[in-house]
């Protein structure tokens, strides 16, 4: 069961999926949500407050996820040519999935809001280290310094999905398979 104010992130979210970051008003996320005025301003006393946690909600469910699928490959046996295809599985599955584009606009958000930067830092960060996560188990030396550049690819990739309307992350298993082999060589 979702509380008051798990329906006021998930409505932040959508409302930013749908319209941006300046539709997120107290009165609009109030009535997405089904919760009072003075519900949302108690959970959230401030707009950079609801929009941090917001990002922070949509990560942390996000790195969960990603987790448990790398655990599974992992555990599966994870060569370069098979960790790009299910990467581009599960891009796949993200594509379909508007957080996503809240996701990104937070992010963007978060070069004009100081309060929401360290969230976005942090987010950055959690995915840089699941990323050098697979790269390690991958074998790619330094991986942490690798990292970044592929969360980087994947970053730009979903931009490119995103303003092309492409849902098939077509060309993302190649893209990322080239990455990989040039960091094995």
């Amino acid at each position: 069961m979702t509380t008051p104010r798990d329906r006021m992130l998930q409505a932040t979210l959508d409302l930013i999926a749908e319209h941006g970051v300046g539709a997120v008003t107290n009165r609009a996320v109030a009535k997405a949500a089904g919760v009072s005025l003075g519900s949302l301003t108690y959970h959230f006393p401030s707009q950079s407050d609801l929009l941090r946690e917001a990002l922070t909600t949509f990560v942390d469910d996000e790195i969960a996820g990603i987790t448990a699928y790398v655990e599974h490959l992992r555990d599966a046996g994870l060569d370069p040519d098979r960790a790009a295809d299910e990467v581009e599985k599960a891009v796949v599955g993200f594509a379909t999935d508007r957080r996503q584009i809240a996701n990104l606009e937070l992010h963007l958000h978060a070069a004009r809001d100081p309060d929401v930067r360290a969230t976005a830092e942090r987010s950055v960060a959690a995915y840089d280290r699941l990323a050098a996560a697979i790269l390690t188990a991958l074998g790619v030396p330094d991986a942490e310094l690798h990292a970044p550049a592929v969360v980087s690819l994947l970053y730009g990739l979903a931009v490119r999905r995103l303003a092309t309307g492409d849902l098939s992350a077509a060309g993302t298993a190649d893209a990322l398979r080239s990455v990989l082999r040039g960091l094995l060589s």
